[in-house]
């Protein structure tokens, strides 16, 4: 399935019947009165999120979405049948904007969560609304109001706890296909990882966490170079951050620091969330190898996933930290 993470859409929501102009006739009541009916309600247009999507591709090839129309009012009195709305399913993190003022219009984070993003239009009224003292007889209805038309642009934000950022060929896909099921293209070249990767990592029985794996993030990434600034949106949502840097790096602390640059540059508030330093590849590392300070604040962690060193207890400290972020949620 190809991963697609924003996409524009057109939604109409369906215009009201028309009212009807319409007059009683029936035997022995030659002149009887307006009873031309209401025209029907427009259909209104729904989202809805469905957390067993993954990717917005099929907004790629149906872009037009139009509820169907109130039908026309009738005589006797009959209102006609609203028009059917329509309900469009998007992924749970999808951030919905007005395609022209950039307005955001909802954030669909809860599975099954549901917004009227489009207002059918009202019904016209029959002529049997505008009977007066001096007008006995009006010729004349409502015409059914417009159905409300959005231009919208859809971004995709994944749902993760757990976010794993760092440099092309840092381990970062190594890691997620080591700690859970996904099975990520792996190489030993840069930018191995095109799209963002979830995985599902278990810690011990009914327990699990959520993994991100997004591509790997160069220096000027938040001035558009490499491919990580494009998908550094996706771990704006994640709890917690892992800040990766493999051990065979030139210059390891500057590494990290570049990582924490662009991800501010991207947005500050990636920076107020808690994280866990890593150092990966240790298998490859020189036996004089000495882990670096990186942040006072945190513990870093010395990792291989191939060897698999350090596993346990970076698992430990990420279930840890993702309970605690639970619990203040």
């Amino acid at each position: 399935m190809k991963f697609v993470d924003s996409a524009r859409i057109s939604v109409h929501a369906g215009d009201g019947g028309r009212g009807c102009v319409g007059f009683r006739r029936e035997k022995y009541v030659p002149k009887g009165g307006p009873d031309g009916g209401d025209g029907g309600r427009g259909g209104h247009v729904y989202l809805r999120a469905d957390k067993q999507l993954a990717t917005l591709l099929d907004f790629k090839y149906k872009k037009s979405y139009i509820a169907e129309r109130g039908k026309h009012g009738m005589g006797a009195r009959k209102t006609g049948h609203d028009g059917g709305d329509i309900v469009i399913g998007v992924p749970t993190g999808t951030v919905v904007r007005n395609a022209e003022t950039g307005e955001v219009l909802c954030d669909m984070v809860d599975d099954g969560q549901e917004v009227m993003i489009a207002k059918g239009g009202r019904g016209g009224w029959g002529n049997q609304h505008f009977a007066t003292a001096t007008r006995q007889a009006p010729r004349f209805a409502q015409p059914g109001e417009p159905g409300e038309f959005f231009e919208l642009d859809m971004e995709l934000k994944l749902m993760a706890d757990v976010g794993l950022v760092g440099f092309p060929n840092a381990g970062k896909s190594t890691l997620i296909s080591v700690l859970s099921a996904a099975r990520p293209k792996i190489a030993d070249y840069p930018f191995t990882t095109l799209v963002p990767n979830l995985g599902i990592v278990r810690y011990e029985e009914y327990k699990s966490f959520v993994m991100a794996d997004i591509p790997g993030i160069i220096e000027g990434a938040s001035e558009g170079r490499g491919l990580g600034v494009q998908f550094l949106r996706h771990i704006e949502r994640t709890k917690i951050l892992v800040v990766m840097v493999p051990a065979d790096s030139e210059d390891i602390p500057a590494g990290y620091a570049t990582l924490l640059k662009e991800m501010e540059k991207f947005d500050p508030a990636l920076l107020l969330k808690p994280r866990i330093a890593v150092i990966t590849k240790m298998d490859i590392a020189p036996p004089d190898f000495v882990v670096p300070a990186l942040d006072s604040a945190l513990t870093v962690i010395a990792i291989s996933s191939v060897a698999g060193i350090g596993m346990k207890t970076l698992k430990d400290e990420l279930w840890k930290q993702v309970s605690l972020q639970h619990q203040t949620t």
